[in-house]
C-alpha cells in the first residue's frame, strides 16, 4: 500500500508531516508498569501494556498531527500564533482549526449542550492506491485528549485533490493549556472498499479440537496469542 502525501509547495519545509502511528504512542503508555499487583488475584497481574490488541490498535496506521501550538483558554477560546508565507493555492487554508456551527450534530450523541464542533483544518492532501478508502478516527485508546474527533470514511483514491479535514467534538468546556505541535489529532488507516463476504456454519470436530488446544494453552498461561499467533513483523 502506497499512500501519499502532498502540500502546498510554499508549505513543504514547514509543515509537520504525518506519522507511523507507532511512532506517536503517548508517554502514558510508555511509563505504564508492565505489571501490577492486583488485590482480587493476590498476586501480580499484566496490565493493558502488555496486551498486544491494545497497544498494535494504537500503532496501526498513520497520524496526521496538529501543524502548530494552539493555546486554549476556558469557555473553548483558541488561538494561535502561526505566520505562513504567502501561499500557492487560492482558497487554501491558514488557520490550523476551524468550526462546524452547532445545529449541524444537534440531535446526535456528538452534541454537547450548544457547543460548537471543531474542524481540524488539513494542510496535506491523501492520495491512496485504486479500490481503497480512508479511515480516519480519534486516536485510539487517547482518552486523555480534550477532544474526540469524529470518525468517517473517505474514498482518497478517487478524492484527494483538496485536504480532507477532521471535525472533532471539544469534551471539556473549562479546559486551560495548549494543544502541542505534533499533537495526533486523527489516526487513519487504508480500508479495502470491497464490500466483505459473511458465511456461518457450526464448527466441525477438526475445528472444535483446535479451539481446545488453544482455550487450555490460554488457561495454562500468558503469551499465546503474542509469541503465537501475532504477525508483529507485518506491523513495520
Amino acid at each position: 500500500m502506497k499512500i501519499t502525501f502532498r502540500c502546498d509547495p510554499a508549505l513543504i519545509d514547514l509543515l509537520p508531516r504525518p506519522v507511523p502511528a507507532r511512532a506517536a504512542l503517548p508517554d502514558w503508555l510508555r511509563a505504564m508498569a508492565p505489571r501490577v499487583e492486583s488485590p482480587v488475584h493476590g498476586r501480580e497481574i499484566r496490565t493493558v501494556k502488555q496486551c498486544p490488541p491494545f497497544v498494535d490498535a494504537m500503532r496501526h496506521g498513520f497520524m496526521l498531527v496538529l501543524p502548530c501550538d494552539v493555546a486554549v483558554a476556558p469557555g473553548m477560546k483558541f488561538s494561535w500564533d502561526w505566520p505562513l508565507p504567502g501561499l500557492t493555492l487560492q482558497g487554501h487554508p491558514r488557520a490550523p482549526l476551524s468550526f462546524h456551527v452547532p445545529e449541524q450534530i444537534a440531535g446526535s450523541p456528538l452534541a454537547h449542550g450548544a457547543q460548537s464542533a471543531l474542524k481540524f483544518n488539513s494542510f496535506w492532501t491523501i492520495e491512496l492506491e485504486a479500490g481503497w478508502s480512508l479511515l480516519a478516527m480519534h486516536p485510539v485508546n487517547r482518552e486523555e485528549l480534550p477532544f474526540r474527533t469524529v470518525t468517517g470514511i473517505v474514498d482518497a483514491d478517487r478524492f484527494n485533490d483538496v485536504g480532507i479535514n477532521f471535525p472533532a467534538v471539544w469534551l471539556d468546556p473549562q479546559f486551560s493549556g495548549v494543544l502541542p505541535k505534533g499533537l495526533p489529532i486523527a489516526q487513519c488507516c487504508a480500508v479495502p472498499r470491497e464490500a466483505p463476504e459473511l458465511a456461518f456454519e457450526a464448527m466441525t470436530g477438526e475445528h472444535m479440537a483446535s479451539y481446545d488446544e488453544v482455550a487450555s494453552k490460554i488457561m495454562a498461561g500468558p503469551g499465546v496469542y503474542r509469541k503465537g499467533f501475532r504477525d508483529k513483523p507485518g506491523r513495520g
